[in-house]
């Protein structure tokens, strides 16, 4: 089967003139997609900035659900690199879909001329195949993601798809009023060592299972994430309650972003809480200390994304802490019809 997806995905039948749509060739491709992806972003306005250090980590470590030489596929345009695509699937937490992903993206420089669509078509085609030589133990949903009023969102809605749910970027435009209330009783804060890394991320894991969606839980997973040169765990904050992992707040410096964006800006990439230590003002700590942790490495704003119907109140929480919306996104859907052979 992957065989087949692999021809499949070379196959030059679109309607667009001159355009190609080839496999994804390994390393010599990363610098392409990075420009591609941070042009795009530059000319919707979402600020985003991707680096080929960052994107090397996340494709050096496939797992079942996302395989680079598989699930990558790039556009050419007599010869040029115009476009890229890539998908993955995940079985969501409320165990009713298994949600076939895609997500592409066109040079602006080369809009309106079908390629978007074109892109879609063979995404949508290799993820119905990767469809049916899965069990039928969940329903079958196509998903891709957009930020809001974009011609991504467009394009996706053109064809078919629907919200499925909404997500908000929030920022925090000073760090200079920072309060910091107590740890709850019982709860200490270590500096993260290596050893730690797989009770974090199974932790991480496990808090956001009472969450919409569904995500790569695999141990490659996490590397891609551990090995993005963005990443600092000398920057987490891990509370602990005895040898337990009770939340977290993954902070992360994105420094050529904020070069680009002219920015000195932190991210709170993940913010989490485990079930038995909700409720007890645990995040809202955690929250305000990344704050100053974020100020005293030189930050002046901060930014996180946050679920829009987030079931533990974290919308809420954030706007109590300072945040506000800076950005929209949308999650969509369509079914997904599954030929039985």
């Amino acid at each position: 089967m992957e065989d087949e997806m692999k021809t499949d995905a070379a196959a030059p039948d679109t309607d667009v003139r001159g355009l190609a749509i080839r496999p994804y060739a390994g390393d010599a491709d990363i610098p392409e997609i990075v420009r591609i992806v941070n042009e795009h972003a530059a000319a919707d306005r979402v600020e985003e900035v991707w680096t080929a250090e960052g994107l090397r980590a996340w494709f050096a470590h496939p797992s079942d659900q996302f395989d680079p030489a598989r699930d990558v596929i790039m556009g050419e345009l007599d010869g040029r690199v115009v476009a890229t695509g890539r998908t993955e699937w995940v079985d969501t937490r409320d165990g009713i879909y298994r949600e076939y992903r895609h997500w592409g993206t066109v040079d602006p420089a080369h809009r309106g001329r079908g390629i978007g669509s074109a892109v879609l078509a063979v995404l949508e085609r290799r993820l119905g195949e990767l469809a049916r030589s899965h069990p039928r133990d969940r329903q079958p949903v196509l998903a891709s993601f957009a930020a809001v009023g974009r011609p991504e969102e467009d394009l996706l809605r053109a064809h078919g798809y629907e919200t499925a749910r909404w997500f908000i970027d929030m920022v925090r435009r000073t760090l200079d009023d920072v309060a910091e209330p107590p740890l709850p009783d019982g709860i200490g804060l270590r500096p993260v060592t290596p050893d730690q890394h797989e009770a974090i991320w199974r932790a991480n894991r496990e808090a956001f299972r009472d969450h919409w969606g569904g995500s790569d839980e695999s141990l490659d997973a996490m590397r891609r994430i551990l090995d993005d040169p963005d990443t600092d765990p000398s920057a987490w904050l891990i509370a602990w309650d005895g040898d337990e992992v009770a939340g977290g707040v993954w902070n992360e410096i994105r420094t050529e972003e904020n070069a680009t964006l002219g920015l000195r800006r932190g991210w709170l990439g993940s913010v989490f809480t485990r079930r038995p230590w909700r409720r007890r003002g645990l995040a809202r700590a955690l929250i305000a200390r990344s704050l100053t942790l974020l100020r005293d490495r030189g930050m002046t704003s901060a930014i996180l994304g946050v679920d829009a119907d987030n079931p533990t109140g974290a919308l809420g929480l954030y706007e109590a802490a300072g945040f506000e919306v800076h950005d929209r996104f949308v999650a969509l859907r369509r079914p997904l019809e599954v030929a039985i052979p």
